[in-house]
């Protein structure tokens, strides 16, 4: 004989098993959702609520039950053994005994068919998951994944419409794109002057230069462009007008994506900075699962169809990824931007766990990044650095042991 501990969506029952008899012996029957909502996230989180820490004293402590009590999940064996220290049993002997209780549930449970409990088990499942998005930790890396997936599609749009802009601009004042490269200044001083006839009498000290200003007026009065209709120009300065007002919201989308960050993943901001943070929490899907990548999937995360391909017609795989566009590799030499891309990956891949799973400010950081940058240096001073990990001078002991590669790359 056994007992059965047994999870309703309408409450938790307790049944006496003997061979193949099975008896409801007692159930805790949920008062409202929220008491439902309540206890079943205690279970999941391996706790006991208060009212199955009464149920089970009651019906089984109370009563001086001998025989183990049999359960489905492992946490919640641990909760009862810890809390009420009942002999608890399960894994696979107890499976059959649960399957056979499930097969039966109608005729045990009289009063309670299976469509009631399938109903209830709908609206407790719904308010469970809204309880988990609400306090998922994942939930807040997600406004960072949204902000800087539009970062991106803004730039790619008012790429387009910018350059649609000097295209069809372009025709009235061909001279002007070659005199401004700056596509939203370019896109500002078409609104101001609208014809390039308007070019001598127009102010444009307050986004531009006085001889970035000049060399524009001097442009227009020998221009070589053709004539234009005012309903033209009044159709391209909408366009350009939607440069603009995209320009600004892109600023103001920046600065929200930077506050959020640096709340969110300072040490990791520290390594490579907002937008590259940003990006690899993005690729990833979370700093969660960013947290628990090797660094040397964190080093090509972004570059995955230039590996498959790699490794598909078994070329080199690429070095970096998303890292590319890191300041510090920015910084390194051609031949060293894979060395530095793999110590940058190692440091931002401990950051992003240390963001994850810990709390504080960037100290830790900090630290590494010292360590990045210094490392760098000793590429720039011709320092070699041994399989036992202490720098070497550039002297001729130090080419001996084949401390350099390529004229002075580091050893790893």
């Amino acid at each position: 004989m056994v007992y059965a501990l047994v999870e309703l969506p309408a409450g938790v029952a307790l049944f006496k098993v003997s061979g193949e008899k099975q008896k409801l012996k007692a159930l805790l029957h949920f008062k409202s959702t929220t008491d439902a909502l309540e206890t079943t996230t205690q279970l999941i989180n391996g706790e006991l609520s208060k009212p199955m820490r009464k149920f089970l004293k009651k019906n089984y402590l109370e009563e001086e039950v001998s025989e183990e009590l049999a359960v489905e999940d492992a946490k919640l064996a641990k909760a009862i053994k810890d809390t009420l220290s009942i002999p608890v049993v399960f894994g696979s002997t107890t499976r059959p005994t649960f399957r056979s209780l499930k097969e039966n549930m109608d005729d045990i449970l009289k009063g309670i068919t299976t469509e009631q409990l399938r109903q209830t088990s709908l609206g407790l499942a719904h308010n469970l998951n809204r309880y988990k998005l609400k306090f998922s930790p994942d939930k807040v890396d997600m406004m960072v994944v949204q902000a800087v997936a539009l970062l991106e599609d803004l730039d790619k749009e008012i790429n387009k419409y910018a350059m649609r802009a000097r295209e069809w601009y372009g025709w009235h004042f061909p001279e002007l794109g070659k005199v401004v490269n700056d596509n939203l200044i370019y896109a500002k001083i078409v609104l101001a002057m609208k014809t390039r006839f308007n070019a001598r009498d127009t102010d444009f000290s307050d986004f531009m230069e006085e001889e970035l200003e000049q060399k524009v007026k001097d442009a227009a009065m020998v221009s070589m462009g053709t004539e234009i209709a005012e309903e033209d120009i009044e159709n391209i300065c909408r366009l350009c007008k939607e440069v603009v007002e995209a320009s600004k919201y892109r600023e103001q989308l920046s600065a929200y994506l930077s506050s959020r960050m640096q709340t969110i993943a300072p040490n990791l901001t520290t390594m490579v900075g907002e937008q590259i943070g940003a990006r690899l929490i993005q690729k990833a899907g979370s700093l969660l699962t960013l947290a628990k990548y090797p660094s040397s999937t964190v080093q090509i995360l972004g570059a995955e169809k230039a590996l498959f391909r790699a490794l598909k017609q078994r070329q080199a795989t690429p070095k970096y990824g998303i890292l590319y566009n890191a300041s510090i590799v920015a910084k390194a030499a051609p031949a060293q931007k894979g060395t530095m891309s793999r110590v940058l990956a190692a440091k931002a891949s401990l950051s992003a766990r240390i963001d994850s799973f810990g709390e504080g400010d960037n100290t830790p950081a900090l630290e590494y990044r010292s360590k990045v940058e210094n490392r760098l240096k000793a590429f720039e001073e011709g320092i070699s650095y041994g399989k036992s990990g202490k720098a070497r001078g550039a002297g001729a002991g130090a080419q001996q042991r084949g401390g350099f590669n390529g004229g002075g790359q580091l050893w790893l």
